[in-house]
Order: C-alpha cells, then sequence, then structure tokens
C-alpha cells in the first residue's frame, strides 16, 4: 500500500489519531491544521486522498474544496460536526467524494477510505484529453503538441482543458472567469481575452474560435 492521505484538521488530538490510526494502516499521512497550511501541502505534492475539516481558522474547508476542485479531482471526504442535511448537500455540491461526521469511529473511517480510493482508482485511467494535435496531460498539467511539450500557466492550461471538454459549446466569458478564477478574481471579463491570446501564441494552431459578444469555442482543421 502506498497511497498517500492529506489530513486537514484544526482538532490537534482528533488530527493526532488519525495521522496515526492512517499510518498504521500503512498509509503515507501528512497532515495540516488550517485551510491555508492545507492549500499549500496540497501544491506541493500529488495525493491520492484528502480528508478535510470543514470548520476551521483562516480558510474552511468548503472554500478549500473549491480552490482545490479547480486543479485536481483528488478524492476528498469532508470530516466535520456538521451534521444538518443541508450542510452535506454544500458538501457533495462542491464534488466531495464522502461526507463523515463526527464523532465517528476509525472502522467507518478505514472502510470510508478504502472505498473512495477503490473507486478513484478505477477512474485514472482519464488522465488525458485531447483535441486534433492537443494532448493535455492531467497529471502534470503538461500540454503535448506533435511530442513537443508547450508550457502553460495553470490557468491557461485549465482554460484549454475546459475548452476541449465542453467542445462544441460556446463557453462564455463570465463562466470562464467563474469556473477557473472563482474565489481568487473578481472583475473584468477582458483577463480571459488576455489569457486566450497568450494560449494562441503559445500553441501556434487555429483552433481556438472567437464568439464575438458570447466567448469562445474550438473549431477543427479543415
Amino acid at each position: 500500500m502506498n497511497e498517500s492521505i492529506l489530513v486537514v484538521e484544526d482538532d490537534f488530538n482528533i488530527q493526532e489519531l488519525i495521522v496515526e490510526f492512517l499510518s498504521s494502516q500503512g498509509y503515507k499521512v501528512d497532515y495540516a491544521s488550517d485551510g491555508l497550511e492545507g492549500i499549500q501541502k496540497f501544491k506541493q505534492k500529488n495525493y491520492d486522498l484528502i480528508i478535510l475539516d470543514v470548520m476551521m481558522p483562516n480558510l474552511d474547508g468548503h472554500s478549500v474544496c473549491k480552490m482545490i476542485r479547480k486543479n485536481s479531482n483528488v478524492p476528498i471526504i469532508f470530516l466535520t460536526a456538521l451534521n444538518d442535511e443541508t450542510d452535506q448537500v454544500k458538501g457533495f455540491e462542491l464534488e466531495c467524494d464522502d461526507y463523515i461526521t463526527k464523532p465517528f469511529s476509525f472502522n467507518l473511517l478505514i472502510k470510508r477510505v478504502e472505498a473512495v480510493l477503490r473507486r478513484s482508482s478505477k477512474t485514472t485511467s482519464c488522465d488525458f484529453v485531447t483535441f486534433e494535435k492537443l494532448k493535455l496531460d492531467l497529471n502534470t498539467y503538461t500540454v503535448n503538441i506533435n511530442d513537443e511539450v508547450i508550457e502553460l500557466t495553470l490557468k491557461e492550461f485549465n482554460i484549454l482543458k475546459t475548452l476541449i471538454e465542453k467542445y462544441p459549446q460556446v463557453i462564455t466569458r463570465e463562466s470562464l472567469l467563474d469556473s477557473i478564477w472563482g474565489y481568487d478574481y473578481y472583475g473584468d471579463t477582458r483577463i480571459v481575452d488576455a489569457h486566450i491570446k497568450n494560449i494562441r501564441k503559445k500553441i501556434v494552431l487555429p483552433y481556438i474560435k472567437t464568439v464575438k459578444g458570447i466567448g469562445y469555442t474550438l473549431e477543427k482543421d479543415i
């Protein structure tokens, strides 16, 4: 068993117990004591699963989940004292994979962890998205064109990924701004145009089509 797990929990006693228990089961476990530290750890390493408390200082679990989902489909289990149905619904709307309420048994925790990792392992075959000569690696966030690696920023990569996944839909600037910038940016949609301009310059392929007054879509080589 080589799966790595990040535990983000501000209660030191609960954090310590979870880390010790999961480590004893053979998992490689890192931990963070608040949301900001959790995001920092997430950016430094590829994890197979994140166990995420909801009510934390600096940055709550819902915000952390939304930020992670902009860049990654890593499985997330919410761990929280909030047991109201509306709280659980919100967690699943944010695309968490499971929800465990406190207090909990460690037998339940390990079964949920095993189940989520099992489901995740069945979907890891979709590691790439492609369009014509473009091949996007969802693990390394790199773009390959005719065996040449093209360097894009994370925002540029996610814009291109969205356009490919939604093809042949026309994606509005507002939709791109909301899904990719989200918590980080509120403002003028022209920032999307600037990123599209950079993507076009880097990939040097005429795939991105501007739909005047609306947004962008992709078109294939004729």
